[in-house]
């Protein structure tokens, strides 16, 4: 259940900032490159905190 809070909260984070840029004016380009990156970067962090420990012998 953490997995899919996680990511509608990484979503209401990315369109929140994506408003923000197309409200400052940024190109649409630009906001496109920043969530790509910022969706990247969600991704890594959740696979990391979410990922199984390897059990030792």
């Amino acid at each position: 259940m953490s997995f899919v809070l996680y990511v509608i909260g990484f979503a209401v984070l990315i369109g929140g900032v994506a408003w923000a840029l197309i409200t400052a004016g940024v190109c649409v380009q630009y906001v496109v490159i920043a969530c790509v990156i910022m969706l990247g970067i969600g991704i890594l962090t959740e696979v990391t905190r979410t990922r199984s420990k390897d059990r030792s012998s």
